[in-house]
């Protein structure tokens, strides 16, 4: 009798800790950005100037958890031609998947949409914190996409490879 009243508050406290860590990485530390409604949606031009382009239906989430966590939808009339011959294009983005309840954002939809052209992703900001570039997506519909992208810098201090010249130095917050 013992070893079955063991066995099943063994298996109540797995249970108990699989959805408290569940909860935990889907909900629990991730919030929603409030809009400035005048500077949520930035570009570099291809001088190196940031600038806000037109944008509506501005909808984000973040996380102090992890500099990746940042994810944000929105629309713009600005024709994709147009955003193509000013802004700075960025190479290489992958979107990273988003809670599921935060539907705006499918990522596998948008690595579609970047994979056969109908979508073209641009540098927001390099280096927003070392190793982290911010980058925007905006497919021909006029529907953007943003998040953080680990850029070189990061890979590079991530695995403990040598920086380089490249890179900038990271910040370790100390004086």
């Amino acid at each position: 009798m013992t070893g079955k009243i063991l066995a099943g508050a063994i298996l109540l406290a797995a249970v108990i800790a699989g959805a408290a860590m569940y909860y935990l990485q889907v909900y629990a530390f991730y919030e929603e950005v409030q809009p400035t409604g005048t500077d949520d949606v930035q570009l570099t031009t291809l001088d190196g100037r940031r600038e806000t382009i037109l944008y509506e239906d501005f909808k984000a989430i973040d996380a102090e958890s992890s500099p990746i966590r940042y994810r944000a939808c929105f629309t713009t009339r600005t024709p994709l031609s147009t955003l193509l011959a000013t802004y700075e294009p960025y190479e290489g983005a992958a979107p990273r998947n988003a809670p599921g309840w935060f539907d705006c954002f499918d990522a596998e939809a948008i690595g579609a949409a970047i994979q056969n052209g109908t979508a073209h992703v641009f540098v927001s900001e390099r280096n927003r914190e070392f190793g982290i570039d911010r980058v925007v997506a905006i497919t021909e519909a006029g529907r953007g996409y943003v998040w953080h992208e680990v850029n070189d810098c990061g890979d590079k201090a991530y695995d403990g490879t040598p920086l380089g010249e490249d890179c900038p130095q990271p910040n370790t917050g100390g004086n």
